[in-house]
């Protein structure tokens, strides 16, 4: 800092050597500036502190909803009231409704500050059919946001209820999307005409996006439970009636014993000789479960495989007529001899002595899913009770089969819900660093990468800022020594352009490597397959940081195995990456305003020592020598005065005894030095080099 931010506004007039002009102007005009560019300061600072408390309120309402989103599985009401609420209070608006599209139609599930004739009008008939026209119905045709300054300027069957009955002027419409299906919307209105901002409209579209991810939530959830209640009545039902569940329960997910302990019990208890257990494949069938079945036959249905019967089988019967098929005697059948190329009837006669078989189907829903059959090796019928039997082993077997498939969808689910509870663990736990991070953006990158690298099984992350052509290392997760010590190294570097780090940089699209050991670019390139070797990873995905298409910088996590991320987990790395952005926009705010702040008060000072020492001008001048210094955290501060066509040293800071000694015996200064070339081309003068000052 110079004499400069003391001069009048004609730059280019120089100071006099009379003492009364340069008191008049030091004292005078100097004051009237500064006092201006401290108002302008004030309003820069009032300016941001309203942006940063704006961002503040945001992140605090998105935080909320998330902790009512975990802290009510299930509960759809709490979230709704608690999304419109801050959506209305923070938009500025009056009133706000939330509704569900539902078969054309659309049902309201939350109010917030609607009149108490319009809420009770709304609980009483919930569901409405908007008109086109009206800004609801645009929006279930455009399925996009509808943002209408005046209702009063549509025509009158346009304008809606809310506009006639609470004097609603100024609306706003964000619609709740799943995959481009409508499933919802929120409305907030003004009592004035006033458009909402485009940062008010999307805070509402962020808003209209948890709405879904909780209706999405709740479904999931109310699907667990249903599946487990579904699963715990079938257990408790067969437990209760028969050995065989015992097997059920104690093999969950597991057919094989289940169908294995059912064909042996039926065999036995049935006084049957042997037994197969088939599930049907369209026409045809396969065994899955045999019981005392001779080695011959067992062979041949083992080479065989899938069956397609004769028609006049006992599976052919029971495909056909979807009943059970019970043959006294295969010798005396009628057609039973005529079965298709590759089985003979008289195989399991001569094979296995069978004389006397009842086949009972497997039924689901009137669906055919297989069939029992058992055999004995005299002409013996079976008793009904016989068959009524092996009829309930069919249909355990049948529970089993779903109970099977509802159990691997339920560990499905619960899997589901468990990653998708933990990444909003994850996602808040990172949204609460950067909330009392103070501006710090390292703790905020290790815990995204943290999360990032945990949530995706990844082995070490990496966190890369752009820097022009090249990037910086600011943050690492997990890393090998050898590769950390590599970026600890050189933490600035130029990337090759086919590494994956480059190629999501170029396209600002997240890119992945299955195998870097397939990739040529990590042959070709030295430099990126060392760090290969040093690491050891064969997966790698980066994703880009972005602020409006602006390429901020890349987050990048390993795996030291061939496994490639899923798109859940490449979704959730894009998520951290968004809030990176946040975090770099809040610190860069809070250094402005610090900055800002720290000028302010300097300024405030220079001022209050001029208006205590109007008469002495070296007062005036030592503290602004020392208030540059200090703001612009430089080692020394110097102000030369031009008097008669040279300068002399006028005040100088944070210089030692000698030094000050050696400036004042050598001023004024030669024409090469700093000040003298500033001086000449009447502005400021920054020396490119870093020699020592010269006087």
């Amino acid at each position: 800092m110079s004499l400069k931010g003391a001069k009048s506004p004609t730059r280019g007039r120089k100071l006099r050597s009379t003492g009364t002009k340069a008191r008049a102007h030091v004292g005078d005009e100097p004051t009237l500036e500064l006092k201006e560019q401290l108002e302008a300061r004030t309003r820069e600072l009032a300016e941001a502190r309203r942006q940063l408390s704006e961002a503040l309120e945001q992140q605090t309402a998105t935080s909320e909803v998330l902790h009512v989103i975990s802290s009510s599985p299930g509960e759809l009401e709490p979230v709704f009231n608690a999304m419109l609420e801050n959506a209305t209070r923070i938009c500025e608006a009056d009133l706000g409704t939330m509704a569900l599209y539902e078969n054309g139609a659309f049902r309201h599930v939350a109010l917030h500050g609607a009149p108490p004739a319009y809420a009770e009008l709304r609980q009483r008939e919930p569901v409405i059919r908007p008109h086109p026209d009206a800004p609801l119905g645009r929006l279930a045709r455009t399925k996009d946001v509808v943002h209408v300054d005046d209702m009063l300027a549509q025509p009158d069957h346009a304008q809606g209820g809310l506009a006639k009955s609470a004097g609603a002027r100024t609306v706003l419409g964000v619609p709740l999307l799943k995959e481009q299906e409508l499933i919802g919307t929120i409305f907030i209105y003004r009592q004035e005409v006033r458009p909402f901002s485009d940062k008010q409209i999307d805070l509402v579209r962020n808003f209209a996006a948890q709405a879904v991810i909780a209706i999405e939530n709740t479904r999931l959830l109310k699907e667990l439970r249903q599946r487990t209640d579904d699963l715990s009545e079938a257990l408790e039902q067969q437990t209760a009636t028969s050995e065989v569940l015992g097997v059920i329960s104690s093999s969950p997910g597991e057919l094989d014993p289940v169908f294995q302990a059912m064909l042996e019990n039926a065999t036995r208890i049935c006084g049957a000789k042997f037994g197969v257990l088939y599930l049907c494949e369209g026409e045809t069938f396969r065994p899955i479960a045999t019981s005392g079945m001779p080695p011959a036959l067992a062979e041949d249905l083992r080479r065989i495989g899938l069956r397609r019967p004769g028609p006049n089988s006992a599976l052919g019967r029971l495909a056909r007529t979807k009943q059970t098929a019970h043959i006294a005697d295969v010798l005396t059948e009628k057609g039973f001899f005529d079965p298709p190329p590759g089985f003979t009837a008289p195989l399991l006669t001569q094979l296995a002595g069978a004389r006397t078989l009842v086949a009972v189907p497997m039924l689901k829903e009137n669906e055919l899913v297989g069939a029992i059959v058992i055999y004995r090796q005299e002409p013996r019928p079976f008793s009904d009770k016989q068959i009524e039997l092996v009829t309930n082993f069919a249909r355990q077997a049948v529970i089993a089969i779903e109970n099977t498939r509802l159990l691997n969808e339920l560990r499905q689910r619960t899997d589901d819900l468990s990653e998708a509870l933990e990444q909003q663990t994850a996602t808040s736990e990172v949204l609460q660093v950067i909330s009392s991070s103070s501006g710090e953006l390292e703790p905020v990158f290790n815990a995204m990468l943290e999360n990032a690298t945990r949530i995706c099984e990844a082995k070490f992350g990496t966190l890369y800022l752009c820097e022009g052509d090249a990037f910086r290392l600011a943050a690492m997760h997990n890393p090998p020594p050898a590769f950390a010590e590599e970026r600890r190294r050189e933490p600035v570097f130029r990337i090759s352009p086919a590494t994956a780090l480059a190629r999501a940089a170029k396209t600002r699209q997240p890119v992945q490597i299955a195998d870097v050991q397939a990739e040529s670019a990590y042959h070709t390139d030295p430099r990126a397959a060392a760090l290969v070797r040093l690491a050891g990873y064969r997966t790698i995905l980066c994703v880009p940081v972005l602020k409006e298409d602006e390429l901020i910088g890349v987050i990048s996590i390993y795996r030291q195995e061939v496994r490639p991320f899923t798109d859940k987990q490449i979704e959730l790395v894009k998520n951290f990456a968004k809030q990176a952005v946040i975090a770099i926009e809040n610190a860069r705010l809070l250094n402005e305003l610090r900055e800002s702040l720290q000028q302010q008060t300097a300024t405030a000072d220079v001022l209050k020592v001029i208006s205590r020492s109007t008469f002495d001008l070296q007062v005036v001048l030592d503290t602004l020598v020392r208030s540059a210094a200090r703001v612009c955290q430089a080692d020394s501060a110097f102000i030369w005065k031009l008097e008669n066509h040279g300068f002399q040293l006028a005040a100088m800071s944070e210089v030692d005894t000698d030094f000050a000694k050696f400036a004042r015996e050598h001023s004024p200064p030669t024409r090469s030095a700093h000040c003298s070339r500033a001086g000449r081309v009447g502005n400021a003068y920054r020396p490119h080099s870093r020699h020592p000052p010269r006087f």
